[in-house]
């Protein structure tokens, strides 16, 4: 969910912005992007990853980095488009999805991976941040979902003057 945060962290940043004077936040926002890749690809490029390691480490890295290229793009095209198309939207919780499950398996792989630290240093440190990053995140996502549905107002049937919790009130 790491990846789904920094897109949805560029949208509703570059929304407090003014459109006059928002390259320079689409610039940082590059830059960002350029900082979150970095790391990765240094490790994958790295002679050290490609060491034995018991679990998959190396290619759930190489996911991640598809992942990455995948988020600087909706990151990018949601800094440009404004609004922003429903179709875009539902392909961007899509790769939300993906990044849930990509997080998911990170942490799951690192957890049980402890003896990669000694034969791939690198591998396992990276995916100890990207675990801690994607943890992070969907305890972000969760206390943001819980907020969302506890600030929804409830709606009053006129005629009982009972509330429910959803939908309008339906006329008898």
């Amino acid at each position: 969910m790491f990846l789904y945060m920094l897109v949805f962290m560029a949208y509703h940043g570059i929304r407090w912005i003014p459109r006059s004077k928002r390259l320079r936040f689409q610039i940082l926002n590059a830059g960002f992007t350029a900082i979150v890749l970095a790391p990765q690809l240094y490790v994958l490029a790295r002679p050290k990853s490609s060491r034995y390691c018991r679990q998959p480490l190396l290619n759930n890295l190489s996911a991640s980095v598809a992942l990455s290229f995948i988020a600087s793009g909706f990151s990018v095209v949601f800094t440009l488009l404004d609004p922003v198309p429903q179709s875009l939207w539902a392909s961007y919780h899509v790769f939300g999805l993906m990044s849930c499950g990509q997080g998911l398996c990170t942490t799951i792989l690192t957890l049980t991976a402890t003896a990669c630290a000694k034969t791939t240093p690198e591998l396992y440190y990276m995916s100890l941040v990207l675990t801690v990053a994607s943890i992070f995140s969907t305890g972000f996502f969760t206390v943001r979902g819980g907020r969302w549905l506890s600030d929804r107002q409830p709606v009053t049937d006129p005629g009982t003057n009972t509330e429910r919790s959803s939908g309008p009130a339906v006329p008898r």
